[in-house]
């Protein structure tokens, strides 16, 4: 009798997934005694996980097994039938009535004939006469200034990591990037056909001993990395450790992108100071002031400004001249710090409150970072967690959304505390330390 295929084992294990058979949390076999309860072949039955996996149906959590994944339209129905309005600890940005106050003076600057002119006029890479020196100064730090020459303005920073993706790698280019990362440069590369090769990281960061060895096994590309207030996991490089991976980019003649959205909540030196020709330094407004600002920022090393400033003219990736327009007013008039400012107050207050409510020893203080990474009791898994949570009305993110490697994702979820008002905050942070007292058998049900 002909065996049954891997597509086809795996199409009736869907089925039981769809079909709630197989609830989300719920643990599947060890591959070998799928084998054998399926009479087939341990190599097929590990065919069969990774399409599995491959599917988005389960996710592989290091030392524990294969879990089957809560579906993201599962969880938003579980969240809409759990209350009216979820509590949102998923995405890590923040903006306020306070900020929109300060911020709105701005727009009056453009109400003149000429000055609204000026901002309707047709996007550049480069930007507005004197936009380049301006954010430059804007942007520098006690040991760093970029060149104002190498400032590029892209449509937001998503547009920005893009522009500097195709501008250093060819389709099927190898990068080096943190087991765990920003998902959208995870899709962005996807769609740029980049191969992303993991480098193990410990609590400073990327393991230079590790990319030395990873690049001299198979050169890179480029490299992408998070070294201030890492997102998931919040920490920082060590300003040893960026002189150390500076030094190593310089002789290895390597460019790294510099993924430095939240930044602005620390005093941390960028990389690009320690490497500056070999840094391309990213950055955006839209988690320094608001979500809707389609600005990010590129200082670029002069060698390759000119080829991201072609791929942004090419994808139409350029930030709007009107949007530009605005954010060079709150550079001038001091609002786009002030907002910093309060933004880095708040982010402290909340991460306090978070250490608080669910304890230093589970969620490690980072100080100024608008997210926290809750690693999660054995009982628990990443995915399993998120669903219960979802039940209970609020929204979080599991590991496996950060994960290179489908299913090499840590057991834990990422808090993300800044866009929820104080009080719905401390209400969802409840809900959680809760959950954390039970397991997934005792959870309770909305």
């Amino acid at each position: 009798m002909k065996m049954p295929d891997f597509h086809a084992i795996a199409d009736a294990v869907a089925a039981e997934i769809a079909s709630g058979k197989l609830a989300a949390g719920s643990r599947l076999p060890p591959q070998r005694t799928f084998a054998d309860n399926w009479g087939i072949a341990a190599s097929t039955a590990s065919r069969v996980y990774a399409e599995l996996t491959r599917r988005g149906l389960v996710t592989g959590e290091v030392g524990r097994g294969t879990f089957v994944r809560a579906p993201e339209t599962l969880r938003a129905v579980r969240i809409s039938e759990a209350a009216d309005a979820p509590i949102d600890l998923q995405l890590a940005i923040s903006s306020s009535l306070e900020q929109a106050a300060l911020m709105a003076p701005a727009l009056h600057s453009l109400a003149g004939p000429a000055a609204l002119w000026e901002a309707l006029c047709a996007a550049s890479p480069f930007g507005p006469d004197g936009a380049g020196p301006a954010v430059a100064h804007f942007l520098a730090t006690s040991r760093w200034t970029p060149d104002p020459a190498g400032i590029l303005f892209a449509g937001g920073g998503r547009q920005a990591i893009a522009c500097a993706l195709a501008a250093l790698c060819q389709p099927g280019d190898r990068l080096g990037v943190e087991p765990l990362t920003y998902p959208s440069m995870i899709r962005i590369a996807a769609r740029l056909g980049l191969q992303l090769v993991p480098i193990q990281i410990d609590d400073q960061g990327i393991d230079l001993e590790a990319l030395a060895r990873t690049h001299a096994a198979k050169p890179l590309a480029a490299i992408y990395i998070q070294p201030t207030l890492h997102n998931p996991l919040g920490i920082s490089m060590t300003p040893e450790r960026r002189q150390a991976l500076g030094h190593w980019l310089e002789a290895a003649g390597l460019y790294c992108i510099e993924d430095a959205a939240f930044a602005f909540l620390s005093d941390a030196t960028p990389l690009a100071a320690y490497a500056p020709d070999r840094v391309v330094y990213v950055n955006s407004m839209q988690k320094r002031l608001a979500p809707g600002i389609g600005v990010g920022f590129v200082a670029a090393p002069r060698p390759v400004k000119d080829a991201i400033a072609a791929v942004m003219r090419a994808g139409g990736w350029m930030a709007p001249s009107l949007a530009v327009r605005l954010v060079m007013s709150w550079i001038a008039d001091g609002t786009a710090v002030r907002v910093a400012g309060l933004k880095r107050k708040d982010a402290r207050a909340r991460q306090a409150l978070a250490a608080r409510i669910l304890g230093a020893e589970r969620v490690p203080a980072r100080t100024d970072a608008f997210h926290a990474w809750l690693e999660l009791p054995p009982a628990w898994s990443a995915d399993a967690f998120t669903a219960a949570a979802a039940q209970q009305g609020v929204a979080i993110t599991s590991s496996g959304a950060f994960a290179v490697t489908p299913g090499r994702a840590p057991n834990a979820v990422r808090l993300a505390l800044s866009a929820a008002p104080l009080k719905d905050l401390e209400q969802g942070l409840q809900v959680l330390r809760a959950l954390l007292a039970t397991t997934p058998n005792d959870a309770p049900i909305e």
